[in-house]
């Protein structure tokens, strides 16, 4: 049975009868069902005959239905064995992360502490040998019993085909982007994952939260970029698993969650004036691929993006009198005080002026704020293009299987022209097959040199490109400068602080959607070492 003649009614192994289609993709539908044995509301994924990998997806829930963190989606049943496959999880109802961020974003420790709960859940699943890959803001819910839910753990992996060398890196990868869209309702991944906002970039490297939001902690800042590769955080070392992302969210300030979803939506009480009248019929809430519509949000509340109302003016006009005229006795005494005040910061600010100006005597001739000679900072050291004495292709794969296609056009990229003729091989995968960690070139410099920044020009869109700068011709050795994904044209990976070496390394460490890496003119810009 097709899932495209599946109808609202069908039932399923005799108990699970569906009654509302929420989405399709992929070769699969999801639906809000009904367990008639158990009388509870469930979420029934269907498949249609031709999907390629049933087996996969079934196999995948079946693992899942194992995970025992409240957190994670739980499965309670999967089949493929008759007519119709389908795999059966809990109906999970609240608001996504997404729908949250629709509003603003969330207030730094609220989004630290969904983040630390989701990285946890991640990490429990990875702990059963289980992984994510595809996470998204709408992976994460706030659900109407204020709990964090994570969708999708293991199916979400099979459904749309994806796979990873390094599951947990990509997984913090994942929760890295959500904390960052939690930061500052921005998403910085790719833009068909999530309808917020693309993040701020410059040359394609989203900006660090500080720079995007004001607030939030250089230490929150600080995780974000590790995980991303992004920022201040790029020369720390990149967080390595959910485990250590959760850890790393422990240290920092987080405002805890209230019980229940409804106690977030009670406004705190405020001498502001009343908020306009609402529309008696709001719209409904966007269905979610995931989930299920609801009727209302059931969120922490949010930080608003605006500032708050300036303090009501000083004037007495403004207030109520007390009763038997003790605030009209009181009026005259704070005029009179306010003109001591005043008095009192005039002289304050005068002699302060004084000071400034140098005019009381202590300081040399020439020592006023017209002279900026002695406090101005030094000029920052001029940035020159460096030039290449050489290139070589440089790939990390297993014994047995190297990619003998990439020593071809190497010096293509250091010869002064935009395009190039050095590639690789085409691939199955994004990750070379599982045969390589990374391919790509390595410059000579001819000398030790100081690397600012790397521009790189690729034709190819998608994968993620790096940069490495030491003094070994190891990739293992050289020290990351940044990443990137490739843009279909050319970006600039910037060090900061610089980094020293003879050698630069531009590698994909994984391929673009072509399955093919292509490269063309790789300049370094910086100073002599």
């Amino acid at each position: 049975m097709s899932t495209s003649v599946i109808e609202p009614g069908t039932r399923l192994a005799g108990r699970y009868r569906l009654e509302e289609r929420i989405s399709d993709s992929g070769g699969s539908s999801l639906w809000k069902a009904i367990d008639e044995i158990l009388a509870r509301a469930v979420a029934v994924r269907t498949f249609d005959p031709e999907f390629p990998r049933i087996a996969e997806a079934v196999t995948s829930a079946r693992s899942a239905s194992r995970l025992t963190d409240p957190r994670c989606t739980q499965v309670f049943d999967a089949d493929d064995s008759g007519e119709s496959a389908y795999v059966v999880s809990e109906w999970v109802a609240g608001e996504t992360l997404e729908g949250m961020l629709g509003k603003a974003p969330l207030e730094p420790g609220r989004a630290a502490t969904l983040l630390y709960e989701a990285a946890e859940a991640v990490a429990a699943a990875h702990a059963a040998g289980l992984s994510h890959l595809c996470l998204t803001p709408r992976d994460l819910v706030w659900t109407t019993g204020g709990t964090v839910k994570i969708l999708g753990i293991a199916t979400d992996a099979v459904l749309h085909d994806r796979t990873a060398a390094d599951p947990a890196a990509e997984d913090v990868r994942g929760l890295g982007r959500m904390l960052y869209a939690a930061l500052t309702a921005h998403w910085p991944g790719d833009p068909d994952l999530s309808d917020l906002p693309a993040a701020p970039a410059t040359d394609g490297v989203p900006h660090a939260p500080r720079q995007v939001q004001a607030g939030i902690s250089h230490a929150v800042d600080a995780i974000v970029c590790r995980c991303l590769g992004i920022g201040p955080g790029m020369q720390a070392d990149p967080i390595a698993s959910p485990g250590d992302l959760a850890k790393a969210l422990r240290g920092v300030p987080r405002t805890p969650l209230p019980l229940f979803a409804g106690l977030g939506n009670a406004a705190p009480p405020s001498p502001r004036p009343a908020p306009a009248r609402r529309p008696s019929n709001p719209p409904p809430a966007a269905t979610q691929p995931h989930r299920p519509p609801e009727p209302a949000s059931h969120v922490p509340p949010p930080r608003t993006q605006h500032a708050p109302p300036p303090p009501p003016p000083a004037s007495t006009s403004t207030r109520t009198a007390p009763a038997h005229g003790h605030g009209a006795s009181k009026r005259p005494a704070n005029r009179a005080l306010l003109g001591v005040a005043a008095a009192a910061l005039t002289v304050i600010v005068g002699i302060g002026a004084w000071a400034l100006t140098g005019t009381g005597g202590g300081e040399p001739e020439g020592g006023g704020p017209t002279d900026n000679g002695k406090t101005s900072a030094p000029p920052a050291p001029t940035t020159v293009k460096l030039q290449a004495v050489g290139a070589e292709a440089l790939q990390d794969s297993k014994p047995g299987h190297p990619d003998t296609s990439i020593g071809k056009g190497v010096e293509s990229v250091i010869d002064g022209k935009p395009s190039g003729s050095w590639e690789t091989q085409s691939y199955n995968d994004a990750k070379f097959g599982n045969y390589s960690k990374g391919m790509g070139v390595l410059l000579d410099m001819g000398k030790p040199v100081k690397v600012a920044k790397v521009k790189i020009y690729s034709s190819e869109s998608g994968g993620m490109l790096q940069v490495r700068v030491g003094d070994s011709k190891s990739p293992g050795d050289l020290k990351r400068i940044g990443q990137q994904p490739a843009t279909g044209g050319e970006l600039t990976i910037t060090a900061s602080p610089e980094a020293t070496g003879q050698y630069v390394l531009v590698w994909f460490t994984t391929l673009p959607t072509s399955l093919k890496g292509r490269l063309g003119e790789v300049t370094v810009y910086g100073a002599a070492g």
